[in-house]
């Protein structure tokens, strides 16, 4: 497909300018996919300021999924990306409603994605991205036809794999030159985004940094828990037994938190020593969470909500624009 670029200059550095092409962007900063908050106000704004604004599409119904796209471009006419999560039921769908509205750039997580999937976007001339956690998948991803890579560390926020970003980097960012490599996890201001770009990364994604834009529909609660944060406050999912596993998820800790512990432990005990059905405790401690995102980002209960935060929210210490916020992650270009 086209992509709209704008003449590099001869100063940036190669890797930089490679992500720029692929995006169709002025800057290599990709916006990170957030359920309920990245939608058209945020992800145009970071496309109009020069970014890739990528829309999560999270469980939105396709017909839901489609007006997002249609109202992101009603607000900009600059490129950005859609994300779809590789395990939804509706997967089909909504890859259908891309290719009908002709979305350039489709970033798949949740997963690995399909090869069926990956080689209708791609016969439909759609750029397809992936996350690579580790470098034997990473170039299976690109064998299997990705036209980008995401590194994406735990320090970032919501669901985590667990491996860091300084080392995912050293593992698989020299090693892959097939493809444009993004880093992700942990980026927060424009001297990291500098640093990678110097080690040879395409670019960056960040989202932690733009839940506190003033674009950014994120309830004013929500907003002001993460300028309070340091980053220690970023936390992942306790398990306490290895039999009874548990989905990693990066969040600030708060009362929802020690609730969701106390119950974890309360139905380890009871599957070990009263009988009870692992199957029924399983289902029981997976709708502990079940809606709290929306409560705490939309609704603004931070205290039993799910506040998911990257480890970058200690660095995060007022409302900006996300203008100001592109221009502060570029300006060490």
């Amino acid at each position: 497909m086209s992509k709209t670029t704008q003449t590099p200059s001869s100063s940036l550095p190669e890797s930089w300018v490679r992500g720029t092409e692929f995006l169709g962007t002025q800057h290599a900063i990709l916006g990170g996919a957030m359920s309920w908050l990245s939608e058209h106000r945020l992800v145009s704004a970071i496309s109009e300021a020069g970014g890739f604004g990528v829309i999560a599409s999270g469980n939105m119904p396709p017909e839901l999924f489609r007006k997002e796209i249609q109202s992101t471009r009603e607000m900009t006419d600059k490129p950005f990306g859609v994300n779809l999560i590789s395990i939804n039921p509706a997967l089909s769908e909504l890859v259908d409603v891309l290719l009908e509205e002709k979305v350039t750039h489709c970033v798949l997580a949740g997963g690995l994605p399909d090869p069926k999937t990956i080689s209708q976007l791609k016969d439909a001339g759609v750029n397809v991205i992936l996350f690579a956690p580790s470098l034997a998948l990473a170039k299976r991803l690109v064998k299997r036809g990705a036209d980008a890579l995401i590194i994406e560390g735990s320090e970032a926020g919501g669901h985590v794999g667990p491996v860091s970003t300084s080392v995912l980097i050293q593992e698989i960012l020299h090693h892959i030159n097939d493809v444009p490599v993004f880093a992700a996890g942990g980026i927060a201001n424009g001297r990291m985004v500098s640093g990678l770009v110097q080690m040879g990364a395409a670019g960056c994604q960040l989202g932690t940094r733009f839940v506190c834009a003033e674009e950014c529909i994120a309830h004013e609660n929500f907003k002001k828990a993460f300028i309070r944060a340091q980053s220690r406050d970023a936390v992942v999912t306790s398990q306490f037994d290895p039999t009874f596993p548990v989905i990693p998820v990066r969040a600030l800790a708060n009362k929802g938190t020690l609730q969701f512990n106390e119950l974890q432990l309360k139905l380890i005990h009871q599957v070990k020593n009263e009988g009870m059905d692992r199957k029924e405790a399983f289902l029981e401690l997976e709708k502990f969470w079940v809606g709290s995102l929306k409560k705490a980002a939309i609704d603004g209960d931070v205290d039993y909500g799910s506040v998911m935060a990257g480890q970058s929210v200690g660095m995060v210490k007022s409302i900006q624009s996300v203008k100001e916020i592109i221009q502060e992650l570029v300006a060490d270009i």
